[in-house]
């Protein structure tokens, strides 16, 4: 059975779809949110794991993670930062540089559409009216090369913005496996168990939330990034384990 047309998520009306491709294009941030959130908590967990199996008090877990996490951020934002910069810059230096071919050699360039629109099955007067369509406008022209030639998209998100929601998130989630530290009346192993599973808790939310932004499974989403957390928290949790008589030893 065909869906109905009232369950689509927006209107095929043509004077709604022309607004829509005329509006501004949404930038979204959430994949730099979850990759901070996910990372940073992930990266705490995995610490403080190491450190109770390493059998050290909460307050070295507390200290080390808190050190660990601002200075991951700032590594994170940092790296996201360069890469969507990259990006940016990738796509003006190709911008003029597919102005710079129009400009020397408009036959050549004009082939390179010919030989695009021809691979997508058009041919005859179809193809030679696409062509002429798009040669006519140098912006056109120019753009269309961009995309169909290099694979890019005409604009991105915004390297400052990628960077400060990456360090956001890496934070703000990442603190998360400290909180139980700062609860004066637990102690010992109190901290560790507690932090695992605010942590746990926190790692299925931000599945859970993908999920309901995604339109996806949410319970399959929050499991999903719940078990790989909890895998590299394991695995921290065991090196630390196997690391502890070097450790006593060294103390």
């Amino acid at each position: 059975m065909n869906p109905k047309r009232h369950d689509l998520e927006h209107s095929h009306d043509p004077a709604d779809i022309r607004e829509r491709l005329a509006g501004d294009k949404h930038r979204s941030y959430l994949p730099d949110a979850i990759l901070g959130g996910i990372d940073g908590c992930i990266t705490t967990l995995a610490l403080v794991a190491s450190v109770a199996g390493a059998g050290l008090p909460g307050m070295v877990a507390f200290v080390l993670g808190l050190a660990s996490l601002i200075a991951d951020a700032l590594s994170m934002a940092v790296s996201n930062y360069q890469a969507v910069k990259s990006t940016d810059e990738a796509r003006h230096r190709l911008r003029e540089q597919e102005h710079h071919h129009v400009a020397v050699d408009p036959e050549g360039e004009r082939e390179e559409i010919r030989a695009i629109f021809e691979a997508k099955g058009f041919d005859g007067d179809a193809l030679e009216h696409i062509v002429e369509t798009i040669t006519r406008d140098q912006r056109l022209w120019v753009e269309t090369m961009l995309m169909e030639e290099h694979g890019l998209a005409l604009h991105g998100p915004s390297a400052l913005v990628s960077g400060l929601t990456t360090f956001a998130a890496f934070v703000g989630i990442g603190f998360v496996p400290l909180a139980p530290f700062l609860v004066p009346f637990l102690a010992g192993d109190e901290y560790f168990l507690i932090s695992a599973v605010v942590t746990a808790l926190a790692l299925f939310g931000i599945g859970y939330a993908k999920g309901v932004i995604l339109d996806m499974s949410r319970w399959r989403a929050g499991l999903e990034t719940l078990l790989l957390g909890g895998s590299a928290a394991l695995a921290a949790f065991l090196v630390g384990r196997l690391l502890e008589p070097l450790l006593l030893q060294a103390l």
